[in-house]
């Protein structure tokens, strides 16, 4: 994980940022690449202060258990798409999912941290434990009490609000909506009280159990699932995933809250709601609940138009993101990641030049990871969904759709992936209110496009939908940063993306020849897909950076200095 932090010499041009607002700031761009489940989320930044090698170690650490918690997460969805396919049911549990999840995303665990972190750790500094501890035991009863009281108005009102974001679906799979929702609407305690207890952990340096907390919370809904499945009949199955998503995110609760008993935290009964700290917490939770709302929101939108197209929609478009978001979140944030504290140091030392060539160079080095990757999509949405999703009940029919999903999702890489690397800029140049008013345009010009698009394209018109809204907030973006810094290097980064799009495509033909033929060869059996996927993106990926080499792509060069230097 990053500690991003703001320099802290102002820019004079701008409104002082602190390393509060830095901190947020930075954990909402992840968040927004990354697209993750609640179990799925780390907590907040590690805690200011730390040494050098404890970082690299917690760094390292960190690297490790994202990569067996994507692994888990992918099993997770492979086991699930075994039981229920692409299904109404399925459908009801995205939707049903969803609407908590964006109630967690605006008062519980990903608001919460990166707001009560700083001033936890400011009272820990100044040696006022007394003060620090009474703040999050108050933290502690005031969330289990706000957020019992909208788990209970939402479950009795789930009759009445859950229809509206699924207006499309028939009564049955309706009235299934709502009875999920129910079951699933409980999370939203156990994650808030999860995040006030994450932060106290994050302020002592300790790390390692909300690290490994998502590997867990996923391998608990694996074992529950395969458990509970076979109890349940008909239609009444996918309460086992509703039941394994509560028991997995109270065993998410539970890692953390046993390492409690390693710091000198105490818990005590009192509710000082007039506490300052109190306050602190609550102005700073609001740009980032703003913008994870929003982020939550575009994914509603799309099950809400996808259940006026049919009620197996939603959970295909669901699918779909799951295979989309992992070249995202893996290679954008690792992109931002490293440049995000360089451009924070250029911005506020003033140094525009340095900042716009940083962030250029980004922006060609994004380029350079998810053009191929969306290409390789573009060629092999197919054999990807089939050889991830396709057995027991997920039929050939389930996969066509979902790869539909997945081929117009493709298009949006490149471009969320830039539009993560500028949303950076703006929070480096101390602007994080108007990445807000950005993310805005984007939330509704999908919204407009989907519109426009679900009746005659269906699934496919969705998905394009949210592309069209992310490129239009990213030339916006451009606009206004190239205002700012007198240019983008825009010459330099029309050639490089002409040089990277002949490369991406001759991937594109290797990899789907290679597919082809060895698919003619080797059948649909699940080591014949194994074999043929396998060695056409490896041949793919041969060509592209030999192709690369030969058209003398730098970023060729500059990102294997990258990915050693995130390694290292």
């Amino acid at each position: 994980m990053e500690t991003p932090r703001a320099p802290d010499t102002p820019n004079p041009d701008e409104r002082p940022i602190d390393a509060e607002e830095a901190a947020f700031a930075s954990d909402v761009g992840v968040r927004e690449a990354e697209g993750f489940d609640p179990g799925e989320e780390f907590g907040s930044e590690p805690a200011p202060g730390k040494q050098g090698g404890r970082l690299a170690r917690s760094t390292a650490f960190f690297s490790i258990a994202t990569a067996a918690s994507r692994v888990a997460g992918l099993g997770r969805e492979v086991v699930a798409a075994g039981y229920y396919g692409v299904s109404g049911p399925v459908s009801a549990f995205t939707v049903a999912f969803q609407v908590p999840n964006l109630i967690r995303a605006l008062f519980a665990d990903a608001a919460l941290q990166p707001a009560f972190v700083p001033v936890f750790t400011e009272l820990l500094g100044k040696k006022a434990y007394k003060e620090a501890f009474r703040l999050a035991s108050t933290m502690l009863l005031l969330v289990t009490m706000v957020l019992g009281a909208i788990t209970a108005l939402f479950v009795l009102l789930a009759p009445a609000i859950m229809p509206v974001f699924a207006p499309g679906f028939n009564q049955e799979i309706t009235d299934l909506t709502v009875s999920l929702s129910q079951v699933l609407f409980p999370i939203l305690i156990l994650l808030g009280v999860s995040g006030i207890v994450v932060g106290i952990l994050n302020s002592y340096d300790r790390f390692g159990a909300f690290a490994i907390s998502p590997l867990f919370w996923n391998l608990t809904i694996i074992l529950v699932l395969v458990l509970l499945e076979p109890r349940f009949h008909g239609q009444n199955k996918i309460y086992a995933y509703a039941i394994a998503i509560l028991i997995g995110t109270l065993v998410q609760l539970l890692i953390p809250a046993w390492d409690l008993r390693h710091t000198p935290f105490r818990f005590s009964w009192s509710f000082d709601w007039r506490h300052p700290g109190v306050r602190r917490v609550l102005v700073l939770m609001l740009p980032v609940t703003i913008s994870l709302g929003l982020i939550n929101f575009n994914l509603l939108i799309n099950s809400f138009f996808g259940s006026l197209v049919s009620e197996h929609a939603p959970a295909a478009i669901d699918k779909a993101f799951r295979i989309y978001q992992l070249p995202q979140g893996i290679f954008s944030v690792a992109i931002a990641t490293v440049l995000f504290p360089t451009l924070a140091r250029f911005a506020n030392a003033g140094e525009v030049e340095n900042l716009r060539a940083t962030m250029a160079n980004g922006m060609r080095q994004i380029l350079f990871v998810l053009v191929p990757a969306a290409a390789a999509i573009l060629a092999l949405s197919d054999p990807m969904i089939r050889l991830v999703y396709q057995r027991g009940e997920f039929s050939p029919a389930d996969t066509a759709v979902v790869a539909t999903a997945l081929f117009w999702f493709a298009f949006s890489l490149p471009t969320n992936g830039l539009y993560l690397l500028q949303t950076r800029t703006f929070f480096s140049l101390q602007k994080p209110w108007q990445a807000t008013a950005l993310a805005v345009i984007d939330l509704v010009v999908s919204a407009l496009a989907a519109l426009a698009l679900y009746k005659p394209f269906g699934v496919g018109g969705i998905v394009a939908g949210t592309g069209i809204g992310t490129t239009v907030a990213v030339v916006a973006q451009a606009v206004i940063l190239r205002r700012r810094f007198g240019g983008l290097e825009l010459r330099r980064l029309c050639s490089t993306a002409a040089r990277i799009t002949a490369a991406a495509a001759a991937l594109a033909g290797v990899s789907w020849i290679v597919w082809d033929v060895l698919d003619e060869a080797l059948g649909r059996g699940l080591g014949g897909q194994i074999i043929s996927l396998g060695s056409g993106l490896a041949a793919g990926l041969a060509v592209y950076l030999a192709v690369a080499k030969l058209l003398r792509v730098a970023e060729l060069e500059q990102m294997s200095r990258l990915l050693l230097r995130r390694g290292r």
